[in-house]
């Protein structure tokens, strides 16, 4: 049986798109996110714009980008003029409450 080397690429494609999105859904619960971002809620409103027009929608982002996000404040390594307020917001999460908030945010 020979294998098309042409077939090859596609299928390596699908694998790693349905590999994504399998990770995505699995990542962290959203319910416990819910009660895990009372803070967060006051610039990021889950139900609509933000309080802000200069603070970001987290509505609909992808959960890892928004965990990597949060990771990045709590390392020094995002600046800006709420990094700080962001990284104290942060700081007292653990990485699975971090998860957790992602999947929630993700989720709106």
């Amino acid at each position: 049986m020979s294998i098309d080397m042409n077939f090859l690429p596609a299928v390596s494609v699908l694998s790693i798109l349905f590999s994504s999105t399998v990770l995505a859904s699995n990542f962290g619960d959203a319910e416990l996110g819910k009660l895990k971002s009372p803070s967060c809620v006051f610039c990021h409103n889950p139900n609509g714009p933000t309080s802000q027009p200069s603070y970001p929608d987290l509505n609909g982002q992808d959960p890892l980008y928004l965990y990597n996000a949060m990771r990045a404040y709590i390392n020094d390594e995002r600046s800006g003029p709420m990094a700080a307020l962001m990284k104290a917001q942060l700081q007292n999460l653990s990485d699975e409450d971090l998860k957790d908030v992602a999947a929630f945010y993700s989720e709106q």
